[in-house]
């Protein structure tokens, strides 16, 4: 799965410099450390998003309501809005691919969870390698995008349930059911409401949640991934708090490492962390864990 109207291409002054499709966008990136590598690059820029107060901002330039990018064959529609998101989180696009490569084609009904499923990548991902996912997401316009976002990848009826509801409280009442699923995807928020407002902080939630969603998972599970865009949210810790989840005698068998982009010069730009494990990598011995430590 290659990455077919994106590109990263330059980032530096704490800002970043990307193509999404024929517009090139110039926003916010804390991470984007040091000089601009190619600064002419910049002064082409469409448009440009300066934050203001209270988290909000603007843009500034020339663009569209919405228009769709293709990341392989996954369709999105993005649509800049007053936080500076499109949509989309381009530097998840490695881990759409292990998805899609690691769905058990031997599982005919292979379940994944996907909470906190944003515009719904992830899931089309999976679905498209044939996986029955449950997206679930707090907020009902997002969750809304995710489906119009099937619909563009020609996956409109796959079998996928679109649930809007805050994620510790789906989480419960699937234990209370009785359901299991063979996979587990999460990508949460540093900070949110669920739809009834409840709280969520990383640190406190993250842990309650994930040993809540091992009541839910077959023994053992298939497959699982955890990322996270949260500074306080160290590898090792991301890696440790996923181990968990993982028969204990294949826990140094996850994987992980930085959610990163590479721009068209060759310089990377970190981004988060992410920590995966397979039941079909840890069989096959494909897999890289950290070093203790």
């Amino acid at each position: 799965m290659t990455a077919t109207s994106y590109q990263l291409i330059d980032f530096g002054r704490g800002r970043k410099l990307e193509r999404f499709g024929p517009y090139l966008l110039d926003r916010p990136c804390p991470s984007a450390h040091g000089p601009y590598r190619q600064p002419q690059a910049w002064r082409h820029a469409d448009a440009r998003y300066q934050r203001q107060r209270a988290g909000n901002g603007r843009w500034t330039g020339e663009l569209p309501r919405q228009w769709n990018v293709a990341f392989g064959r996954i369709v999105l529609c993005l649509k800049p809005n007053r936080f500076g998101h499109l949509g989309v989180f381009p530097e998840q696009l490695p881990n759409w691919t292990w998805l899609a490569r690691n769905i058990p084609p031997s599982i005919q009904e292979f379940k994944l969870l996907n909470l906190f499923a944003y515009t719904g990548a992830s899931t089309l991902a999976a679905a498209g390698a044939g996986a029955r996912v449950v997206h679930v997401d707090s907020a009902r316009n997002i969750v809304a995008r995710a489906r119009q976002n099937a619909r563009l990848s020609e996956l409109g009826q796959a079998p996928i349930r679109w649930i809007v509801e805050d994620a510790a409280t789906f989480v419960k009442r699937e234990i209370r059911r009785g359901n299991r699923y063979h996979g587990l995807v999460l990508d949460p928020p540093s900070y949110g409401h669920g739809p009834q407002g409840q709280p969520w902080k990383i640190d406190e939630h993250l842990r309650p949640l994930l040993e809540s969603a091992s009541e839910m998972l077959t023994q053992p599970p298939e497959l699982l991934m955890l990322t996270c865009h949260s500074p306080g949210f160290a590898c090792a810790a991301l890696q440790h708090l996923l181990a968990q989840l993982v028969p204990p005698d294949r826990r140094n068998q996850t994987e992980a490492g930085p959610l990163e982009m590479g721009t068209t010069g060759g310089w990377t730009l970190p981004c988060g962390w992410f920590a995966r494990w397979s039941a079909t990598d840890a069989e096959t011995g494909d897999s890289r864990s950290l070093p203790d430590g």
